[in-house]
């Protein structure tokens, strides 16, 4: 005879679901064991993201150093490919969620994933430099390992800026976050160091970008890579919804990337 079949119980059913994260249950709503009603008005939105991605609330000065990092990300006009998809999609007859989902879709690893990448770059430059090898040397050698995957240094450069006008004011606050003994340094020195090497030999530098001043932040607040990411796209979002709610407002239909006036080069097969 068969054995009968181990039938789930409810107890599997909620296991199955199991998280630390929230708690709702009727009358009850907590993130991370705080009643949701006393944080209402005593902990900022900056506050509890990082309350319910950490599971602890950030002190003050972590705070306002996470806050620094979203609001530099939050737009950078419609030369972004995310912000350019959210305006043509708000213009194709569907809600601003879908224009936002439209626009998020895009934030991959060319457009949107270059914090997490320049986050683990530094992350080698710094354990290389707690290997003992002098920290210049160790940039060095991990920029020449990265340049030889790829042309692309993730959170160096940028194709409208000579300098960020993000990179002084986030690195600032750094800098006061490593003097107060919020954070360690070590991201930052790491960052410099690549700025100093890539600066080596040339009339103009390559300095840091946004992209790699959040992962400095980022890392020295003690995030995981790819949380860069994901905190870039809740930043993102921001622009990403002003940008469609803009356009929602203009009248126009069926926007495409370029006016009617003007037609795609049209190229004949040879």
């Amino acid at each position: 005879m068969s054995e009968e079949p181990v039938r789930p119980t409810v107890r599997d059913v909620a296991d199955w679901w199991s998280t630390a994260v929230s708690r709702v249950e009727p009358d009850v709503i907590e993130l991370r064991g705080r009643p949701v009603q006393e944080l209402i008005g005593n902990m900022s939105f900056v506050g509890v993201i990082w309350l319910l991605l950490r599971g602890q609330p950030p002190t003050p000065a972590q705070e306002r150093l996470l806050e620094a990092a979203l609001v530099s990300s939050v737009d950078h006009g419609p030369h972004a490919p995310s912000i350019a998809v959210a305006r043509i999609a708000a213009t194709c007859g569907i809600g601003l969620n879908n224009a936002i989902a439209s626009a998020v879709n895009t934030l991959g690893d060319v457009h949107g994933g270059a914090g997490e990448q320049c986050m683990r770059m530094l992350a080698e430059v710094d354990a290389r430099a707690e290997a003992g090898e002098p920290l210049d040397r160790a940039a060095s050698s991990v920029v020449a390992e990265w340049r030889a995957r790829s042309r692309y240094l993730p959170g160096y450069g940028h194709r409208f800026h000579t300098v960020d006008p993000r990179r002084d004011p986030l690195l600032h606050r750094v800098e006061e976050a490593v003097a107060d003994g919020t954070v360690t340094g070590a991201y930052l020195r790491a960052a410099t160091a690549v700025e100093r090497v890539l600066a080596t030999g040339r009339d103009r530098p390559i300095p840091i970008n946004v992209d790699g001043c959040t992962a400095v932040v980022y890392g020295e607040l003690g995030f995981a890579p790819p949380l860069a990411r994901g905190l870039f796209v809740l930043s993102r979002s921001v622009g990403i919804l002003a940008h469609a709610w803009e356009e929602t407002g203009q009248g126009r239909r069926n926007k495409g990337p370029i006016p009617p006036s003007i037609t795609p080069t049209y190229l004949k097969d040879t």
